[in-house]
Order: structure tokens, then sequence, then C-alpha cells
């Protein structure tokens, strides 16, 4: 049962709205002021509280910002309850962040539906989705109610790009959303004497160049299609529309399509810290993580030495010694260009 908190100082306001609430199966506790509200609240954390902003002692704005500062009450769901409707006091509230307001006098289906439609939130944004299009999609759906996602993916122009064919460059403004229905795609950056360093693998199902969409800025990196790959193209006004028609929708997204930042930060730990036979060990190991079949007993990838050697941040020379070295050491197998991982466990226990 959801426990939800009251404060109201107007004593017949308060009772009949705790005995809707009551009666909607909601567990409510119930505060005469804004101190009395956050006392409770700190005795037992609510699932969500509904507050009046005029009241003595402690108003609702008063109870907002205590609850902000309290980590462990951060985050509750909070609905202003309120005879004031100028402009002003709803956008105080939902800057200092009120999540909904219901203006007095109100009906019990209004309270209920605010109540209910904020509980759903919550619990939606407390799920875990996988980070991939599947883990979208579902998310998409649990807020929207439909599939937007196939509609948004579905019937879209499709670009075919060969290898090494570029699909975006480093400083052009972007235009558009992209998704892999074929192929393998990178994204790296050069420096001014041309050296290239790869920072993004994408595979079939993976959505890219959406950062600089969600920074309004030009592209940080150039893409590329490592092999031959299907792009299917999605307008940029159609991408935010989706995404900014519901503020959990961009919330969740953004944390879902940011997951990669962590394994950025160790990639250029790795650079600036790893020796080189470390860095080509975990190049091979990344692409085992993202391109590894289900069906593959032995990771086996056709990319070309410069790609490789990009990926591990080295001169292809160096890297090509190195799997020689590799291949040695049993670590590897090569045939007919073709990458063979025949010793995971050493390759990952493998010190600087």
């Amino acid at each position: 049962m959801k426990q939800l908190l009251l404060i109201e100082d107007n004593d017949e306001i308060r009772e009949n709205t705790a005995e809707i609430l009551t009666l909607a199966g909601y567990k409510v506790r119930t505060a005469q002021n804004g101190k009395v509200g956050v006392e409770l609240a700190l005795q037992q954390k609510p699932d969500l509280i509904i507050c009046d902003i005029m009241m003595p002692v402690l108003d609702g704005y008063g109870v907002l910002h205590l609850l902000n500062k309290n980590e462990n009450l951060t985050g509750i769901p909070f609905i202003f309850l309120t005879a004031k409707a100028e402009r002003s006091d709803f956008r105080r509230g939902m800057e200092m962040g009120a999540d909904d307001y219901i203006t007095k006098p109100f009906s019990d289906i209004e309270l209920l539906n605010a109540v209910e439609s904020r509980l759903k939130k919550t619990e939606l944004l407390s799920k875990n989705y996988q980070p991939d299009v599947d883990g979208l999609q579902q998310m998409i759906s649990d807020f929207k109610g439909n599939n937007p996602l196939q509609q948004l993916a579905s019937g879209r122009k499709i670009n075919n790009y060969k290898k090494k064919q570029p699909i975006y460059t480093e400083g052009n403004h972007p235009n558009r959303l992209y998704y892999i229905q074929k192929g393998k795609v990178k994204t790296c950056k050069s420096n001014d004497a041309g050296k290239e360093l790869t920072v993004g693998l994408f595979n079939e199902g993976d959505f890219f160049g959406y950062n600089a969409l969600l920074e309004e800025t030009v592209y940080k990196e150039t893409a590329e299609a490592i092999e031959d790959a299907e792009v299917a193209i999605i307008p940029k006004e159609e991408f935010e529309s989706l995404l900014y028609s519901n503020r959990e929708v961009m919330h969740k997204f953004i944390k879902l399509l940011a997951k990669n930042i962590t394994e950025k930060e160790n990639q250029l730990l790795g650079l600036a810290y790893n020796s080189l036979r470390k860095r080509v060990a975990d190049a091979l190991l990344t692409l085992q993580e993202k391109y590894k079949l289900a069906t593959q007993e032995n990771f086996s990838i056709h990319i070309s030495r410069e790609d490789l050697a990009n990926i591990a941040g080295t001169a292809t020379e160096s890297l090509i010694r190195t799997l020689s070295d590799f291949k040695s050491e049993h670590l590897i197998e090569i045939k007919d260009g073709n990458i063979i991982i025949c010793n995971h466990k050493k390759l990952a226990a493998m010190l600087n």
C-alpha cells in the first residue's frame, strides 16, 4: 500500500482530502502545518507528498526546500495544493522541484488522477532498462502507453554505407538521428597531425549521433562504417518531438544513453597509463564484448589493423608487432585476416 503525506492547515480540507485518498486505497498521514509535515517525512519516508502552499509556521515552499536539502527525502513526488493560481506561483514551485499542482477547489477525480499519474511515473523512473534498442523501446512504451519507437524507426529511409565511408563529419551541424539496421559503425576523433582515436563502437540495433542533438552543438567526432552498413535516418525534428514531449522520457533517455560514459573514462585512463600490450589486449576484449555472437565459441572479427590500432591508441606498426607476439603466445590466432581470441582469461589478466 502506497503511503501518502498530506500537509494542509485547513482542518476541513485536510480531513476530506485524507478521506478521499484513504477510500482510494492509500495509507494517509496528515500534518496541520509544514513543520509537522517535515517531521513526519523524516520519521517515515512517504511515497508521495501533497502540500498546501499558504500555511503558518512553515509554508509549502519552505517544506519543499527542506526536503530537497535532505538526501534521504530528495526525489519524493511532490504535489502543491493551493488556492493561488498565479503564473508566478506555478513557476516558482516548478523551479524548486515540484512535480504538479492541484488548484482549489478540486474534484475527487482531479486529485486521484494527479496522485496516480505521479506515482506511476515515479515507478517507471525506478525501473532499469537495458542500454540497447529493446530497452529504449520498452521504456518509451511504458511511459507513453504505445510503441512510438517502432513508429519512429519503421518506414524510414535506409542509407547504405560502404566500408570506411563517412556517415557524418566532425564540425558539422546535426540534423538527424541514426539507427543501425545492419553492420558496424565507429566514431573517431583526429588531432592536428591526423592521428586518429576511436571513441565509440556501435552495432546493429544501436542509435548514434545523439550527443550533438542533445547538446545542440556540432558533431565532436566523425562516424564511419567499419564494414558495409545499412543505417536508418530519423529526422531531428521527429526525434526532438518524441524526446521533449515528456520530461520523464527525456530524463530516462539521457540516462540510458549515458551509460557508456564510464567506459570512455576507463578507455582514456588506459590510454594514459597502460602499456602497449595491455592497450591492445583491452582493445580486443572491447571488440569481443561489443560484437561477439551468442553462437560463437571463440570470438572472431575481421577488422583492419589500422582500425584496431585506432581503438588501442597506438601506431599500426606497433599493433602488428604486438599481435604477432600474442599469436606466438597462443593468446590469439590470425586466419585470412580474421583475429580469433583463443585465451580470453589471459588477455583480461594482462598486467602493465
